[in-house]
Parts: structure tokens; sequence; C-alpha cells
């Protein structure tokens, strides 16, 4: 767990250094095409998988090729090699890349929620979190958002790891002990948390609900990406999540053919769910507020030494431009 923390972070510290070293030049876009990579496919991810498949990329003349890194680290990785334009994941892999001196920031909205919830079996009795107390708790393996959560939730309410029998799984492979009834209780992400629901479970916590507006996936780019290239992207996620706020219909369809393997009803139980609890974000715009509730979230962690300048790290430029092309 320790290990591959570190070495997460190892491989970020270099690729940080190599941008150090790289020629600061704008990048020049190619018939106004753009790469982005995300970490993983997600469902929390969809506003981008709106925005391609449902053509505002296009509309403002941007063709975007879609990658996927297998990790944060490596996401952020492509954008600071020259590989990719821009990268999606947590914001706090971009703070701690500019802590350490990279020339990136965040330029735009994604996840604005806290997306984990708290499942527990059927005829578990579940009143406050202090009710984990002395319980076998699975959750996703360190580093992830998710068990970080659940230890701050823990710690806001006098109570520490050492309280919980934790067994640490590879995210997406929670259900498994849950439904085996090798644990009572899980902390997931969507699609497994409808998962669960749709196997007798029941949503006991939701994090979104508790913590408000949280930076929780943001879109990166370096301070030298081609400004026109960056203002079209914008204003292309923009588009997609007005959309899908005004047009729940056609989202759900979209989600449905970018998880072909997932049940349709629990795809569109996740959706709707992230819908209606704010995760995903009305517009591209992230508040102070947001951001400073992520990144405490790290410091407690240890993982930012402090909060980024929000005037700095936070690109406002490009989100104004797509705010007033409403």
């Amino acid at each position: 767990m320790a290990i591959r923390a570190r070495r997460m972070l190892a491989a970020l510290t270099t690729a940080v250094a190599m941008s150090a070293v790289s020629i600061a030049t704008p990048a020049v876009a190619a018939d106004k095409k753009a790469v982005i990579s995300q970490a993983f496919q997600s469902m929390l991810y969809l506003p981008l998988y709106v925005a391609i498949d449902g053509g505002f990329f296009t509309k403002e003349g941007l063709d975007v090729t879609k990658q996927t890194a297998g990790s944060p680290s490596a996401a952020l990785s492509a954008v600071l090699s020259g590989s990719a334009d821009f990268s999606l994941h947590g914001p706090e892999w971009t703070a701690v890349a500019a802590e350490k001196g990279a020339d990136v920031d965040v330029i735009a909205n994604v996840v604005n929620g806290a997306a984990v919830w708290i499942v527990a079996s059927p005829d578990s009795k579940f009143s406050s979190i202090k009710d984990v107390k002395g319980q076998t708790v699975v959750s996703g393996q360190m580093p992830t958002t998710s068990t970080s959560l659940f230890f701050k939730l823990m710690k806001e309410n006098g109570m520490s790891p050492a309280d919980v029998k934790l067994s640490q799984v590879p995210l997406g492979s929670e259900i498994g002990p849950l439904v085996a009834g090798q644990s009572r209780i899980a902390v997931m992400y969507e699609p497994g948390a409808d998962q669960a629901v749709a196997k007798g479970m029941k949503v006991v916590i939701g994090f979104p609900k508790l913590y408000g507006e949280y930076a929780f996936s943001a879109i990166s780019a370096k301070r030298s990406v081609d400004p026109d290239v960056a203002a079209r992207f914008v204003k292309g996620m923009e588009q997609a999540l007005v959309f899908m706020q005004n047009n729940p219909t056609e989202t759900l369809a979209i989600a449905r053919r970018e998880f072909p393997g997932l049940d349709p009803e629990v795809v569109n139980a996740a959706v709707k769910r992230m819908l209606n609890e704010g995760v995903y974000p009305k517009n591209v715009d992230i508040t102070p507020k947001a951001l400073t509730v992520a990144m405490d979230t790290q410091i407690s962690l240890g993982n930012l030494k402090q909060q980024p300048k929000y005037t700095t790290f936070i690109e406002q430029n490009y989100i104004h431009q797509a705010l007033a092309a409403k």
C-alpha cells in the first residue's frame, strides 16, 4: 500500500522534473486537435464523454482524442511530458505537481461532489458513522479518495482507522466481499454503489450531501497550453454540463453506450444519483470553497503541504470565457 503510493508519487516527481527542463513554448494545435488523458474510464467522467459523444467539442471546432492512462499520476504525466494537452483526474495530483514546481494548473470542473457512498447489508442497523466501530469495512486500496474520505469522516467523529477492521481491495471489487457476507459495510464509488443496491444492499451515507461542493475531478493543463485550444475545450465541457442538467434522458443514453458491459438499469440509477446529488456540476467553474474542502483532505493525509493559491491554481480565464459564451 505505502510502496504503491510512493511509486506513484515517484513517477509523478520524475515527470515534473522532465517538465521543468523542457522548453516552455506553447503547443501549436494542428487543425485544432487535442488529446486528453483520463486516469480511468469512469462513470464519474461522464461529462467528458457527453462532450465527445454529444458533439460539443466538434461544435467548437475541436477534434478531441481520449486516452486512458490507468492512474491519475500517469494521466498528469502525459500532460507534463507533452503527449497530451489535458488530463482528467483529482486536482490534488495537479496541486502536488505544482507544489513541486511544475507549470500546471486546473482549467475546468468535471466532478464537484465527494462521489463516495457507504453501503451496508439490508439487515445492518446503521444510524451514524459511529456504527462502523468494530465492524469489518471493505474499501478501495490506498491511495484513493474513497478510503481517504472514510478516514476523514471517522476522524471528524472522534474515531480512527484502528476502530474498524479495514479490508482494502482493488478499486471496483468492493462489492464482492459485501455480497458474499464477508463484510456488512463497504465504501464505494459509482457504479459500485448502485450495483450493490441492485443486489439488495442499502446506501447509508452519501458523502456528496455531507460535504457539499468538493473539487473531486477536474481538467488540468500546462500553463503553456495553446490558449485557443484550451478555450474551445472548456467551452465544449461547459455545453456538455448544461446539456446533462437539461437532458437527463439523452445523458443516460450516452452513459449506457459508454458502459455497455454494465446492467443498463444500474447505469441509469448511478447517473441519476450523481445528477440528483450534485456530483456532476452545473458548469465548469470551481469555487474557492470546493477547492479548499478537497485540498484539506489531502493536507490532513500529508499528501499536500498547504492549500494552493486559488487565483493562480484555478485558471479562471477559460472558465469565464465558457460561462460568457452561453
